[in-house]
């Protein structure tokens, strides 16, 4: 039995003509100037989903960005209500249709909620996590409420 470090995977090696360095056991990855932290860090300037946005040195427009990521979490989570919803008066096609709609939509918002995650920034963390619990506490307020007036179908009022 070998003790060596022969077995042990190598880290893939970055594509040739690229101007990028990867570091294996390090914390961070330079690709093209730009720094990819690999552990969380708190800061405006980041990279959330595309490449240049919200940009360095933009507060506005990193504020936009965890509204966003806040939004996406919020409808995401509110979107699980419709699993839940039969539709009346539809053909169980278009109702399945429906369903399957509502469901992608949900699912491609929580990937991008999860991409955004992804930037190891504690703000757009802290921003998915609140967006999260605003639209459960939506969900269940909404639900409380119309076990103790039955009558009522109108969204809540806060």
């Amino acid at each position: 039995m070998s003790h060596g470090h022969s077995n042990m995977p190598m880290p893939m090696p970055m594509p040739s003509g690229s101007n990028s360095t990867y570091n294996y056991n390090g914390t961070t990855m330079f690709m093209d100037h730009m720094i990819m932290p690999m552990s969380f860090f708190w800061g405006k300037d980041v990279v959330v989903l595309f490449s240049g946005w919200p940009g360095f040195n933009r507060l506005g427009m990193y504020i936009l960005a965890l509204a966003m990521v806040f939004f996406l979490a919020a409808g995401a989570e509110i979107l699980s209500l419709a699993s839940s919803l039969k539709p009346r008066g539809l053909s169980p096609a278009v109702g399945a249709l429906i369903h399957a709609v509502v469901f992608a939509v949900r699912i491609a918002m929580g990937y991008l909620v999860m991409l955004s995650v992804m930037s190891f920034n504690l703000g757009v963390f802290v921003a998915a996590v609140a967006g999260d619990t605003a639209g459960s506490f939506f969900l269940k307020y909404r639900e409380l409420r119309a076990s103790v007036n039955p009558g009522s179908n109108s969204a809540p009022k806060f």
